[in-house]
């Protein structure tokens, strides 16, 4: 397809900034008309790609995927969908899968050879779990509520009244949910005489089993909690699986909050750490890294845009909005901006037992000032600002 002379010269009449039909223009007259085929809502949704600020430099893998862009997977029951390094080849060390229940609609029983992290997003749900000392556990979950499940664990999620959908995340980023160990799918491959034996039941009380992986499936509503449980005589589980997220005190800062669960306050979640960050508008997660590892990010709610600095001379910048995964390689550089009018909300999370980040703030004020003013070229209005406290959250505006 070619544009006639006419809508051509309608595009060149528009004004970048002052119409809906963004150009790779920037301020200082660097680039030119996009006058071919092209995706403008894709380049509304990405204006610091579509026009990188003049700091961003050099190559730099994607760093940004959206759940939007991924396959779903529909079952009578609930949905599925999920980034991993497929979708996002620098995510190595994490993967995530969000997925839907209906009332009664069951993710069956199952284990991995993962570590499963998860966040209730929307709904309740109920789980259980057996470890390998027979010892069970049962819970219900709701909203910003988390459970871990470590790997081998068997386990289950069953939506409740009104139905749920939650983000869940593994510490690896070439898993598959689709690639899981299913109870369904072991008896579709266990010959029925084998069945018999190890339970001690005749062949026809399997005539019925599914031929093949469940997965989700509709079940019916089950009663109270206390209906449900079922007395064990190992116990329970002795960390608890579950942990409420929203009940824990934040950290409050200027330009938002922050609520870190990790090994400490969340025993059970030996292998994924988490921070749970809300940014006011005109707020910054500041300037900082993690010497631990890799950061893989959900966008929850709010318009957000991410610069990510990786030494020799490199920087890129990427837009985000919710439904949408971020990824910092390890150590590397970043703040994240609100660019939205309401609170921007995301979990930055990793493949370690605690959570760590080194803020650029206060190792600067920590440093003896006649290094730091060498060094940048800087005077005693920067110096004197400088906070020894970290603040994960600033206000730039």
């Amino acid at each position: 397809m070619v544009y006639d002379p006419q809508h051509l010269q309608y595009l060149r009449n528009q004004q970048p900034g002052q119409t809906h039909i963004p150009q790779p223009i920037r301020n200082d007259g660097t680039g030119w008309w996009d006058l071919g085929p092209r995706d403008v809502m894709r380049d509304l949704e990405n204006p610091d790609m579509f026009v990188p600020p003049p700091t961003d430099s050099g190559t730099m893998p994607n760093m940004k995927f959206s759940f939007s862009d991924a396959h779903m997977q529909l079952n009578r029951g609930g949905w599925s969908r999920e980034v991993t390094v497929r979708e996002l080849p620098i995510a190595t060390t994490l993967a995530g899968v969000n997925m839907a229940l209906t009332p009664g609609g069951v993710r069956e029983l199952h284990w991995h050879q993962q570590a499963e992290w998860a966040i209730m997003l929307v709904g309740k749900a109920r789980v259980t779990a057996v470890d390998q000392n027979g010892k069970n556990y049962i819970a219900d979950i709701g909203v910003g509520d988390l459970w871990f499940f470590p790997p081998g664990i068997p386990h289950s999620i069953q939506g409740l009244e009104g139905g749920c959908e939650f983000l869940l995340v593994f510490d690896d980023g070439n898993f598959s949910d689709l690639n899981t160990l299913s109870i369904s799918d072991w008896f579709a491959h266990t010959p029925v005489d084998v069945l018999s034996c190890n339970f001690g039941v005749p062949m026809n009380a399997f005539s019925n089993i599914p031929n093949d992986q469940v997965y989700i499936f509709q079940g019916s509503m089950p009663g109270s909690i206390e209906s449900q449980q079922v007395p064990d005589p190992n116990g329970t589980v002795p960390n608890p699986l579950t942990y409420r997220l929203l009940a824990q005190k934040p950290i409050v800062t200027p330009g938002g909050t922050v609520r870190i669960v990790d090994s400490t306050n969340f025993p059970a979640a030996t292998s994924i750490a988490a921070a749970l960050v809300e940014i006011k508008p005109g707020g910054m997660r500041e300037m900082h890294w993690h010497p631990n590892n890799d950061e893989w990010q959900y966008y929850i709610s709010g318009t957000g845009r991410m610069t990510v600095f990786g030494g020799e001379g490199t920087a890129r910048t990427f837009d985000y909005r919710a439904g949408d995964v971020g990824y910092v390689p390890f150590a590397f550089g970043h703040y994240i901006q609100n660019t939205g009018n309401t609170s921007l909300w995301f979990l930055e999370m990793f493949k370690s037992s605690r959570f760590e980040d080194v803020s650029l703030n206060q190792w600067m004020a920590l440093t003896p000032k006649q290094l730091v003013q060498e060094n940048l070229r800087v005077g005693p209005e920067l110096m004197n600002a400088l906070r020894k406290e970290k603040w994960p959250v600033v206000k730039y505006r």
